[in-house]
């Protein structure tokens, strides 16, 4: 950035978009600060396994100049693909080629751990979860924080998630329930305590579903762990409705042999063997496309921007080339409201229509009577569009969502 003085930048959450646009930052030599609600790198579970598409991620950490770092722990043959119907019946598969990383798994937490190693020390305020942003004036902004903390930037970054604080300086919008709930299950030491999940799984991940709303979605992770997720169609409130207590993992238990009454039997243990309970997580969206007006000294990342079913991958991808890109355009702007323009007029079509595609992908797949064999994805040429539009991404042209 050409600015004189530097602008004081802050970027709010420290998940692998914030992360990866603060290590870019500081390639480019430019001062920022990230402050994140967590206590510590490690404080919770970060979730489970993305695959980091070589049109967007990967992009990403080579402009980080971390791609080897991450080719070191990534999972090429987490790629791997198997869809049943609930009888059980495998209805397609698809295994990677050797040399295939279009889309190679890491889990999340290895993923942001590698980013948190890679920025200078003390970059990242652990314990810091912003109440609100206060404009002051010219883009400035004041950050205040539980237990009363504040500070000022003349640049904030809302890389904070689906129920980010920055995004009410720049838009009213809110996520909305999707009429799909996930509950997490997960299976330890697989191989040994839960073999007949691990076969099912394989390599990477099993889809299965009944073509009335519900599914059981799982992906192998590493040391040996595998998670899950048993997804119906219901309402934000069906555990009220139901009378069950979340954290009675015996009522919830029976509740789900209740919903998925007729699947196979060898699909069942996905309901009722988890070892760690069952973890609530409604799929919120934000309305797609999104945009906003340009504010100045703000802006926003990821899922604060584009928040997205998890269809096919996207949202973490997108949100890790968001940061790359933020952060080049402040290195090479004469002003960080250029930057950030320039920014603004590239992420958000982009990510409205990958944003669109990603929530119809999540209705099809829950629809009422509405999934058959016909619906599967093709996985090779898939991987083949990701090879594609890296090389189309390499020669200035924009990165498109699918067809």
């Amino acid at each position: 950035m050409k600015t004189t003085p530097t602008p004081r930048t802050a970027i709010v959450g420290a998940g692998p978009a914030g992360l990866l646009c603060a290590r870019v930052l500081q390639r480019h030599g430019i001062d920022v600060t990230v402050y994140d609600a967590d206590a510590s790198l490690d404080a919770r579970d970060s979730g489970g396994t993305l695959d980091l598409h070589t049109d967007s991620g990967q992009i990403a950490l080579e402009d980080a100049g971390l791609l080897d770092a991450f080719t070191a722990l990534a999972r090429p043959e987490g790629q791997a693909k198997t869809r049943l119907d609930h009888h059980g019946t495998v209805l397609g598969s698809f295994a990677p080629d050797d040399g295939d990383e279009a889309a190679p798994e890491i889990d999340r937490g290895q993923l942001r751990a590698l980013l948190a190693a890679h920025v200078a020390p003390g970059t990242v305020r652990w314990g810091h979860k912003l109440v609100r942003a206060v404009p002051l004036g010219g883009g400035a902004h004041r950050l205040e924080f539980a237990g009363g903390a504040t500070a000022e930037a003349d640049l904030v970054i809302g890389a904070d998630g689906a129920w980010s604080r920055v995004r009410p300086l720049v838009s009213d919008a809110v996520p909305r329930y999707s009429g799909v709930s996930f509950l997490d299950v997960s299976f330890d030491d697989a191989e040994r305590r839960h073999p007949r999940i691990a076969e099912l799984v394989g390599d990477g991940h099993l889809f299965a579903n009944d073509g009335d709303g519900r599914a059981v979605i799982a992906q192998r992770n590493s040391n040996g762990r595998i998670r899950g997720f048993v997804a119906l169609r219901t309402g934000l409130d069906w555990h009220t409705r139901a009378g069950i207590d979340l954290g009675d993992a015996v009522a919830v238990r029976e509740f789900l042999l209740r919903e998925f009454d007729g699947w196979a039997p060898q699909l069942l243990p996905f309901l009722t063997d988890s070892d760690g309970g069952y973890l609530n997580r409604p799929i919120h969206t934000l309305p797609a496309p999104l945009t906003w007006p340009h504010t100045p000294g703000v802006t926003l990342l990821g899922d604060a921007a584009h928040l997205m079913s998890p269809f096919g991958g996207f949202g973490a991808n997108l949100a890790m080339l968001d940061g790359a890109e933020l952060a080049g355009a402040l290195a090479a702007a004469a002003t960080a409201d250029e930057a950030v323009t320039r920014y603004e007029a590239t992420m958000l079509p982009r990510s409205g229509s990958h944003a669109t595609g990603a929530n119809d992908a999540l209705d099809r797949f829950f629809a009422i009577g509405g999934a058959h064999p016909g619906d599967l994805p093709d996985h090779a040429a898939e991987h083949r569009r990701y090879r594609e539009a890296a090389a189309a991404y390499r020669r200035g042209e924009p990165l498109r969502a699918p067809e």
